[in-house]
């Protein structure tokens, strides 16, 4: 290996989907103001959205946060309604639910990170030994946690027999399918998220989808009341890939001074965080909800051309992991297409997208500081708690410790291993190389 890769930092986060092609549309975008708000690509990405997965109706909104508080408002719940999820999460996921005035209630989930089937059967069961009113426990939002798909065969068959309403969690999931259907055409509505780590980029932004007609005009009426965001916000999200190309990125070959300009560019507000402080404590920015901007549209469907390409490629590094990883101390996650099932042969990933690899060590945490400190690696620490970010008040998104304990388990002994389409076969060499001497 040459001196020059053994320095050249390796990431799982900061937009690791950016290519030139991105940068220059960025750069291009802030010297035109006028496509900034209002123009044709929001249409066209909804439609181009619709038509790749078969929906009948696709809104653009500015975050997947943004696209769930959407449908959690045009379900018209009473106050006060319980909506079950899963733990082993992001905060933006029980955040909307609390900004919506509902209660979230946590599931546990399986080794496989998604929900675990007996204990949403259980939990479903005290809620309506506790209740007279069935028809206050309707919601479940299903995750399809890194790309693989939850059990959808034995979700559908538990919500049909109690009367549940889906809302599909695909976040992490454009392009994945169980039993070769899409992820986000099962439930009532889906919400997928554009933010800067996820399968396509615009910084910030995500859609909401669904079948439902009497939703859809209540979708679409609430994208109008949320109106856009400010021209200043708009031009902070574009000057993210710019600054992550030709300043941050290259100044992680030095180390902390990279994260450190990083940290100077969100505190004088010239880049955004991907979690606001107050996020972290169930309160809403200001900034949101809002529409998709035109210009955060462009950026988002620029990378929307390059799906199946970086799905493609995601498969193909995690098929190496595979390869590598098999027979060590590593757990790997499921090649199953359907939980529960015999894995598929290593060259058949089934539905999995594998947004990140996400493996577990007994060691994981010191794995993730030894990369970073020893190898100028930054591996992924989804999740670090139950409810991440790491410093989020659980108190405050209504979870107990204790509550979930296989997912607070999974979450000391986890780590990711990216799969983006700027990690080459060779970066993902230098990894296993790495990871040989905690085999």
């Amino acid at each position: 290996m040459s001196i020059f890769n053994r320095f050249k930092p390796i990431s799982i986060s900061l937009s690791p989907n950016v290519q030139k092609d991105d940068v220059i549309l960025a750069l291009k975008l802030l010297f035109q103001p006028w496509k900034s708000k209002k123009g044709s690509v929001i249409k066209e990405l909804e439609n181009n959205f619709k038509n790749y997965l078969g929906v009948r109706h696709a809104f653009s909104f500015n975050a997947g946060r943004s696209a769930f508080y959407a449908i959690l408002k045009a379900l018209d719940l009473e106050p006060g309604s319980d909506v079950l999820l899963q733990a082993f999460t992001c905060n933006a996921v029980p955040n909307p639910i609390l900004w919506a005035g509902f209660n979230p209630i946590y599931i546990d989930c399986n080794t496989d990170f998604n929900i675990n089937i007996e204990d949403l059967k259980k939990k479903i069961k005290e809620l309506y030994d506790n209740s007279n009113d069935r028809r206050k426990y309707t919601i479940l939002v299903v995750q399809h946690t890194f790309g693989l798909p939850a059990n959808m065969d034995e979700i559908m068959k538990i919500a049909q027999e109690n009367n549940i309403t889906i809302i599909e969690d695909c976040a992490h999931a454009l392009g994945t399918k169980y039993n070769n259907q899409y992820a986000g055409t099962f439930g009532k509505a889906a919400f997928f998220s554009f933010s800067r780590d996820k399968v396509i980029s615009c910084v910030y932004g995500g859609m909401a989808v669904t079948n439902d007609d009497e939703m859809s005009k209540k979708l679409e009426q609430l994208q109008e009341d949320f109106g856009m965001p400010s021209l200043i916000w708009i031009k902070q999200q574009l000057l993210h890939p710019i600054f992550l190309n030709y300043i941050i990125l290259p100044l992680y070959n030095f180390l902390d001074l990279g994260k450190l300009f990083l940290i100077i560019l969100q505190w004088t507000h010239l880049l955004s965080k991907a979690v606001s402080r107050g996020e972290k404590r169930g309160l809403m920015p200001d900034y949101f909800p809002r529409a998709l901007p035109n210009a955060l549209a462009i950026m988002a469907q620029n990378q929307f051309n390059k799906l199946e390409k970086f799905n493609a490629h995601r498969k193909e590094i995690a098929e190496f992991y595979y390869k590598e990883l098999t027979n060590t101390k590593f757990i790997l996650p499921s090649k199953s297409t359907r939980p529960g099932l015999v894995d598929n042969l290593v060259d058949n990933l089934g539905g999995n997208i594998f947004l990140r690899f996400t493996v577990r060590h007994p060691k994981a945490h010191e794995i993730i500081y030894d990369a970073w400190h020893n190898q100028n690696t930054l591996l992924g620490d989804w999740y670090t708690t139950p409810i991440a970010p790491d410093d989020t008040k659980l108190n405050q998104m209504h979870y107990k410790v204790g509550a979930c304990s296989n997912a607070e388990k999974l979450a000391s002994e986890t780590l990711n291993l990216p799969t983006h389409i700027n990690i080459s076969i060779e970066d993902a060499q230098r990894i296993i190389d790495f990871l040989k001497k905690y085999y």
